[in-house]
């Protein structure tokens, strides 16, 4: 694997007989438990719980709540979840959909009203990415409730403890993270116009006016209290309680549209996961608002492909991957919203049939554009932390968390010490899309936790961060050790690839281009034959997210793995 060192050269990593060039090290192998997340400590935590008779769900909401102190670049209370949850005693995967809802107070009329008078009157494209219009009700307290009545071992007040001392008494910031946390509050610099209120942010999350520097001890007592409160009074007390009240008084004296009602009304739901068969292993998905179907779209569509035998390193593999992401994107940029408010064709878009239809249009020697069109489906009625946790019982659990773009909105209510997400960025102001921005509706979410079952049993729970790249992720990891034999650790080592362009349910890549980067690693030959075929190649220079797997094995032994692209650790006993 080829890395940047100082002086712009290339490195090229050590040898590991016997394994990929790009492998970085072994998986972890364990029998009692594994926990794999990204941030060393809140790993350590996770194991903590486990070893103190706390399932998999007590170690992953433990380990959740940490990660919202330690990587708030990505995550925290002011964020929505999503879970699946392998259940050994009824030998059965269960999904659960923590995602808040727009304020039911506001139409869309209002909204766009609101948003013209702030540009100067220009009718708005697009819900800005900052400030109080972004804001949607925080999910992931009401999640942590649901997984911990249903599959807990332990009282919340003992899962909580960990992240409430570390706030309190502070902990190191790891590298990745620290530079996150540095470009987003740029980022926030730069959106200034849009935020109503940045002065408690600053207060919160910088440390005599800058933000945290790799290894510097950061405190947060103001989140400390706050996780106290709700480690004592449970979901209550976020949702209908003191912290409930602080956001509406908050809300209220920026004039920002969230109310005590929005708080209140919240409930996280359980579904059913939705699943496609993928060369013998069952790949399982949350159905939408995410958009977890379209990995189920793309693995139909290459399961008409050869990509054993095409090989890693070869444009026909790589061509025949993005090509299935531009068709299964461009439905998604078409048919996905919130189902309670619109038709998904859920069952229509991972049909097998419909995707023989759609990889039918792959030309092998031509690239297609970014903006393919979208099929026609049948219709039935009906920044970003991911982390993965296995107990010796064999329960497993696959969490993803986020506040959506970085650290969310921009805004901390007062004293509260986290930062209200910024999902409703993602509405599209389109009345006539699924996607449209609509009182009480939960917006179109990026945020994908993945599970794999082969012959009816937990095989691997796993997940990749970023975005619109966690469906091109997922499925490359996938084929990576279905496909090619790869070990679990090392299939997240290979390069990726990330194709940007087409249509976005929110509108966020309307004017992306239409651009196939690679990694550093794929060969001179393979880029240029994709160029040949009409690919815009560009090496390097954009994110490809963030990767975190257990596997299990027949024997019942874990092996877990995660991303050395951030500061994570996978760890068992």
């Amino acid at each position: 694997m080829t890395a940047l060192v100082a002086g712009g050269g290339v490195a090229v990593a050590g040898d590991r007989p016997g394994f990929p060039a790009f492998s970085s090290r072994s998986p972890v192998i364990a029998a009692q438990g594994a926990a794999a997340t990204s941030q060393p400590l809140v790993t350590q935590v996770a194991l903590d719980v486990l070893k103190a008779g706390g399932s998999a769900v007590d170690a992953a909401i433990a380990a959740d709540a940490a990660l919202g102190l330690m990587e708030p670049t990505g995550s925290g209370i002011g964020g929505d979840l999503f879970a699946l949850v392998w259940d050994p005693r009824t030998q059965k995967l269960y999904g659960l959909n923590a995602s808040g809802t727009a304020p039911r107070g506001q139409t869309l009329a209002q909204l766009k009203a609101k948003l013209k008078a702030r540009n100067g009157g220009v009718e708005p494209k697009t819900v800005p990415v900052a400030g109080s219009f972004s804001v949607t009700v925080p999910g992931a307290v009401g999640g942590w409730f649901a997984l911990n009545e249903r599959f807990g071992k332990l009282p919340m007040e003992e899962v909580l403890s960990p992240a409430i001392g570390y706030a309190r008494d502070g902990f190191p910031v790891s590298p990745v993270i620290a530079d996150l946390w540095a470009m987003n509050f740029r980022r926030f610099g730069k959106n200034a116009a849009m935020i109503e209120e940045r002065g408690n942010a600053a207060a919160t999350y910088m440390i005599d006016g800058h933000t945290p520097k790799a290894g510097e001890i950061f405190r947060n007592p103001d989140l400390a209290e706050t996780l106290n409160l709700i480690a004592q009074g449970g979901a209550d007390a976020f949702y209908r309680g003191p912290v409930a009240r602080t956001i509406d008084a908050y809300m209220k004296r920026i004039k920002g549209p969230l109310r005590y009602a929005d708080f209140a009304s919240f409930k996280p739901e359980w579904v059913e996961p939705v699943s496609t068969n993928y060369r013998g292993y069952d790949v399982w998905q949350i159905p939408a608002n995410t958009q977890g179907i379209i990995v189920l779209e793309m693995l139909n569509i290459l399961e008409g492909f050869d990509l054993k035998a095409m090989g890693f390193d070869s444009a026909d593999r790589l061509h025949v991957m993005a090509e299935a992401k531009k068709l299964a994107f461009a439905d998604r940029g078409r048919y996905l919203g919130d189902p309670a408010m619109a038709q998904v064709p859920i069952k229509g878009l991972i049909d097998k049939a419909y995707a023989a239809q759609r990889r039918a249009l792959i030309d092998m020697r031509h690239a297609a554009p970014a903006e393919v069109d979208p099929g026609k489906p049948i219709f039935e009625r009906t920044d970003t932390v991911y982390l993965t946790v296995a107990d010796k019982d064999g329960m497993m659990v696959s969490l993803i968390q986020s506040n959506y773009a970085g650290m969310g909105s921009g805004l901390v209510p007062d004293g509260l010490g986290f930062m209200l997400q910024n999902r409703g960025a993602q509405f599209n102001l389109d009345a006539s899309h699924p996607n449209a921005y609509a009182p009480g509706k939960r917006p179109f979410h990026t945020i994908i936790p993945g599970f794999v079952t082969k012959d009816g049993k937990p095989w691997m729970s796993f997940g990749v961060m970023g975005g619109a790249m966690q469906p091109q992720g997922q499925v490359q990891v996938l084929s990576n050790i279905i496909d090619l034999g790869m070990d679990v650790q090392s299939a997240g080592d290979a390069p990726r690839w990330r194709h940007i362009g087409g249509p976005d349910p929110g509108n966020a890549e309307e004017s992306a281009p239409n651009t196939l980067f690679l990694e550093h690693g794929f060969s001179p030959a393979t880029i240029a034959e994709l160029q040949r075929r009409g690919h815009v190649v560009k090496i390097g220079g954009e994110d490809v997210g963030g990767y975190q797997a257990i596997l299990r094995a027949e024997n019942g032994v874990y092996w877990a793995a995660s991303e050395m692209r951030k500061d994570g650790q996978a760890a068992g006993y």
